[in-house]
């Protein structure tokens, strides 16, 4: 298995990623990422391992940001 993910923002407003499968390169990777989308290439460990909360991903895509991170609704947050 890998050890990076590309990442990239999906038009229902979250993050989509991108596991890499065995013996396809980066190059044919990339290129299956819809045209003008901004995406990052990330390490396995930058990735939440908890999927409970996916569609609340956020990646600021214009910064180098090294990790993404879980934005919590407030009734969810635990507050």
């Amino acid at each position: 298995m890998s050890n990076y993910r590309i990442i990239y923002p999906n038009d229902l407003g979250g993050i989509s990623v991108v596991i890499p499968a065995p013996g396809v390169s980066q190059e044919q990777i990339l290129s299956t990422i819809p045209a003008g989308k901004p995406y990052r290439i990330v390490s396995v460990d930058d990735i939440p391992t908890d999927r409970t909360f996916r569609e609340a991903w956020e990646y600021n895509f214009e910064e180098e940001i090294p990790s993404v991170e879980t934005e919590l609704p407030a009734e969810n947050s635990g507050e």
